[in-house]
């Protein structure tokens, strides 16, 4: 484990209280190095970016609570709140893409932050969550982006 990750694990109980976290010079350092190399879009991706055929590689996560993934989730994703992400980081992946949603993206940007954190760079938001994959056309997302206009 390299040193700043180390130095945040230390100070990520600091979190819950905001006004400690400001005020330690580790927790502010560590962040500012994981943001100072963390390459733009690099924890997203469209539904258009993944073609149909690819989506059974994808470790799909819906990061909403459990009601919300009963009443209807992408097939073949599992359940996990983003509230336990980090709790439950074992039961992901890493020799493949882990791709997290919520309904907009909101909720499962921060479970990803989170995970980037801790060495997860497989783990990915599903820009614009469950909403945004069915408007564009859910599995067929990239096959109706990759057609030309009038088609």
């Amino acid at each position: 484990m390299n040193k700043t990750i180390a130095a945040l694990l230390a100070g990520l109980a600091l979190f819950a209280a905001p006004a400690y976290a400001d005020e330690n010079p580790v927790v502010v350092d560590s962040l500012s190095g994981y943001m100072d190399f963390a390459e733009y879009g690099s924890s997203l991706i469209w539904p258009e970016q993944i073609p149909k055929e690819d989506w059974k590689k994808v470790f799909i996560v819906d990061a909403r609570d459990v009601a919300q993934y009963a009443k209807d989730h992408i097939p073949g994703a599992i359940n996990i709140d983003w509230r336990q992400a980090v709790a439950r980081r074992a039961e992901l992946p890493k020799d493949r893409m882990v791709v997290m949603y919520c309904n907009s993206g909101s909720l499962s940007a921060q479970a990803v932050f989170a995970l980037r954190l801790l060495g997860y760079d497989n783990v990915k938001v599903l820009q614009d969550g469950i909403e945004g994959w069915k408007k564009k056309g859910g599995f067929d997302a990239h096959a109706r982006a990759s057609k030309p206009v009038g088609h």
